[in-house]
């Protein structure tokens, strides 16, 4: 009952952009609630990131980190469901004058782009927010052979057990979007599943207890 129906219920792309729509203002304002964490996937991040890189992201929100990896690749497409998200991205790409970013709406799953467009994939704080399976056969599709997708994400069963039940009860109401719960070792086996060898595994939090995992996984 833990997992109850947001492991199996659809997700609605529609209804969840229109929570995400609604939010995106604040979202932006939000502080990041862990800066020594995430300032250490980026460093790790930039690490397997080459200057000739073409780079894909999805669920980029809006926009933060992309324009932080920006200045060590060549180009990043990066992506989101929210137009309203994806306008503030390019507000803020505008301002910082970046120009080898790309902020579109889209989703793995329904990428224009061709298959084998990208040698690395992003994907930050997203993957318990979609349908995984198909967001990683789309990121497989985009990768060049030996491309790398790198992600960190909230594993929820490693938390509170309640959000199992309180989130699609939050959703019937539009309170909350799609939310999957899921461990550390659901997600490597997705991974693994789809095609992608796991390369790392760590945790970058500052506290003990770190639900967020960080992989990085080659397409085979």
């Amino acid at each position: 009952m833990a997992d109850y129906a947001s492991e199996i219920e659809m997700q609605d792309t529609a209804k969840d952009a229109k929570f995400w729509n609604k939010t995106a203002r604040k979202y932006a304002t939000d502080p990041v609630a862990d800066v020594a964490g995430y300032e250490r996937t980026l460093e790790q991040t930039r690490r397997y990131l080459k200057a000739s890189d073409s780079v894909f992201e999805f669920g980029c929100g809006t926009g933060t980190t992309a324009l932080k990896l920006a200045p060590s690749v060549a180009h990043i497409l990066a992506t989101d469901i929210s137009t309203e998200m994806i306008a503030i991205a390019r507000e803020k790409a505008h301002a910082e004058n970046l120009v080898n970013v790309t902020f579109e709406v889209s989703t793995p799953a329904a990428a224009p782009q061709p298959d084998v467009s990208f040698d690395a994939a992003l994907g930050f704080n997203i993957l318990h927010l979609v349908q995984r399976d198909a967001a990683l056969r789309g990121v497989h599709r985009l990768l060049k052979p030996g491309g790398l997708f790198i992600s960190k994400t909230p594993c929820l069963k490693e938390m509170n057990p309640m959000i199992g039940l309180a989130v699609p009860l939050m959703r019937m109401v539009g309170a909350a979007p799609y939310v999957a719960t899921f461990n550390a070792s659901e997600l490597k086996h997705s991974l693994t599943a789809q095609g992608f060898e796991i390369v790392e595994c760590d945790r970058h939090g500052s506290n003990t207890k770190d639900p967020r995992i960080f992989l990085v996984a080659r397409k085979l």
